[in-house]
């Protein structure tokens, strides 16, 4: 997916989008790049001298690769996934400026309107952060 399809899928905007492209898709999973640049408006202020990506962002990041994956078995009736729960979330390595991520989510469950998936963040072949979340459809404004 191009960075276009990215912004037509979701309803994220900089400097809150955390996707900068899509590399694998399939119905039940997805793959996702971020490279978290120093410049983000955030580190000059999360831990400054060390700044380390906040753990929320990474989290985010995945959850937004979710509803990409999502979107296309939506219904068109103007509802979009939004996270309902978190669970299980384990921090593993801390990711730093420069540094890129894959975001690999996918659905393990599905009962109506209610999305079921795992995440996996990987910076470097390691693991950054895994997650368990659900998404369930609400209105949301046009985004175009």
């Amino acid at each position: 997916m191009t960075h276009e399809e990215i912004i037509a899928a979701i309803p994220h905007r900089e400097p809150f989008l955390l996707i900068d492209e899509v590399i694998e898709r399939s119905e039940r999973r997805i793959v996702c790049r971020k490279t978290w640049r120093p410049e983000e408006w955030f580190y000059a202020g999360h831990y400054p001298g060390f700044p380390v990506t906040p753990g929320v962002l990474l989290c985010e990041a995945a959850m937004q690769a979710g509803a990409v994956l999502v979107v296309p078995q939506l219904p068109k009736d103007g509802r979009m996934p939004v996270v309902a729960r978190m669970q299980d979330v384990r921090f593993k390595r801390m990711v730093k400026p420069g540094e890129t991520v894959l975001l690999e989510v996918e659905i393990t469950d599905r009962l109506q309107d209610a999305f079921y998936m795992r995440a996996r963040v990987t910076c470097e072949n390691q693991l950054a952060v895994r997650f368990d979340f659900t998404a369930t459809l609400a209105p949301v404004a046009s985004f175009s």
